[in-house]
């Protein structure tokens, strides 16, 4: 398999008439070709946790479909790394493995199951301390859930400079936010970062603001959020979403992943429908991902 290729990814631009009458137009920012199983943001993310890590075995933490964790597990295949992935969710421990999971075994990574009250509180020195104990993995590097940290929102910065005079508004998808605060703080003044997050809760504004402030010292470029387009919640789908979604692949060829891309896409036709982005606009959506068995 090989390694990651190298950055900056394609910029895609779409003929999509739900754009194009409200003289829009629309380009794609194609993380997802980055590697077959290890995407975009999450290599961006990943890069200076992996320095930082120095060859130590990397310890982080996800839900039973965390592309984070799926991603995690690829890089330490490729890079020769160990990885050790706590999942929420002590009952998944006697059920056969999804395929997500199966993918992160399959791929070197160890799983170590914890029950839910115990990984809420995964952020706790000492449940932190006892969790490395119970993994086997004291002497790991600590990527938190989601991998976004202040060196991740910095690694993410470089999308943002990628796009720089190509777009007035990027689009992306956002989980614990780090790829939305390091694009904001890459992009060119005059232009503007949109976040749809895929969680319920309204909670992002405050964490984004955060990651800046500990990446960058304070807050750094022009961003905003949509909290409609969530469709129920983190790994929630309707078959409303999943028939927008085979709509665009067969419109433009092009692989729509459900539980982020989707989501953002179907909030930008949404936005261009209702007339938020002003006559003229080149709106850049950023394919954070593709499809995964």
């Amino acid at each position: 398999m090989p390694l990651p290729a190298p950055l900056p990814t394609p910029l895609q631009e779409l003929a999509d008439p739900r754009f194009a009458r409200h003289n829009l137009r629309l380009l794609l920012k194609r993380d997802d070709l980055v590697h077959p199983d290890l995407i975009g943001n999450k290599w961006r993310k990943l890069v200076p946790n992996l320095a930082a890590a120095a060859g130590r075995p990397i310890l982080t933490f996800g839900g039973a479909y965390s592309n984070h964790l799926r991603a995690t597990a690829t890089a330490g295949r490729l890079l020769g790394l160990p990885t050790i992935g706590v999942v929420r969710g002590q009952e998944l421990a006697d059920r056969p493995l999804n395929p997500s999971l199966a993918h992160c075994t399959a791929s070197g990574m160890r799983l170590h199951f914890v029950d839910r009250s115990t990984y809420r509180r995964k952020a706790d020195p000492d449940t932190l301390a006892a969790l490395r104990r119970a993994a086997g993995a004291e002497d790991a590097y600590v990527v938190p859930e989601g991998g976004s940290n202040p060196l991740a929102v910095q690694g993410c910065r470089a999308l943002g400079e990628e796009l720089r005079g190509h777009a007035d508004v990027v689009a992306v998808a956002c989980g614990t936010g780090g790829t939305l605060a390091g694009l904001a703080a890459g992009l060119a003044p005059g232009q503007r970062a949109l976040g749809i997050p895929v969680l319920k809760g309204g909670f992002l504004d405050a964490e984004i603001q955060a990651l800046q402030d500990l990446a960058f010292g304070g807050p750094r470029g022009s961003w905003t959020l949509d909290h409609r387009f969530h469709f129920g919640g983190y790994a929630r789908t309707t078959p409303e979403l999943h028939a927008f979604a085979e709509d665009f692949e067969a419109r433009h060829d092009v692989p729509v992943e459900r539980l982020y891309v989707a989501k953002m896409l179907y909030g930008l036709v949404a936005l261009a429908e209702e007339g938020a982005f002003t006559n003229g606009t080149t709106v850049a959506a950023v394919i954070t991902g593709r499809p995964f068995p």
